[in-house]
């Protein structure tokens, strides 16, 4: 070492060269190609397996730690054993799991509760939202009907008002 605490380029050359001769030998052992077959040899604190950048980067921050994790973990053992990979959360998981999943009967069920008790902010969350066609057509049925349904019409301005939002947004993005 020199006086200010740091390694001479010597030594890290040679550090660099006895690593490369591990990772060869290694490399034979595991019947790899590349040094990215080593990772799978290599456990982390984390779980699972080292990762390749991980390698790649303790390969020039810290050559001799990986090359005594190579001796320790394949080059010793007389057959090196391959580390199972660190369990990964489903697909989906981050969804949000404290809502409620209703099937359509049971969403049915609640709307109808929700229209005998005369609820309009239920009936309007829990309504399906239709297009602005079908919102027209169940209002001229029930005008023809000689009905008058507020959910229908509120459905009405509902969806016309977001067909605005769209074509407004359309139109400032064009801009």
């Amino acid at each position: 070492m020199s006086y200010t605490g740091q390694k001479s380029t010597g030594d890290k050359a040679k550090q660099y060269k006895d690593l490369e001769q591990t990772i060869d030998q290694a490399i034979k052992k595991v019947r790899g190609n590349k040094e990215n077959d080593l990772c799978k040899y290599i456990p982390v604190d984390t779980g699972g397996y080292m990762h390749h950048f991980t390698l790649r980067k303790m390969k020039s921050k810290d050559p001799s730690e990986l090359g005594s994790l190579i001796e320790k973990f394949i080059l010793s053992p007389p057959k090196p054993s391959a580390v199972a990979p660190k369990q990964r959360a489903a697909r989906g998981s981050r969804k949000r799991k404290d809502l409620f999943q209703f099937s359509k009967n049971q969403l049915d069920r609640l709307l109808n509760i929700a229209r005998l008790a005369g609820d309009k902010e239920m009936i309007a969350l829990l309504s399906p939202k239709k297009s602005l066609s079908s919102c027209k057509r169940q209002l001229m049925n029930a005008v023809k009907n000689n009905e008058v349904r507020q959910d229908y019409w509120d459905a009405y301005v509902e969806a016309i008002q977001q067909q605005k939002a769209i074509q407004n947004s359309i139109t400032e993005a064009s801009v």
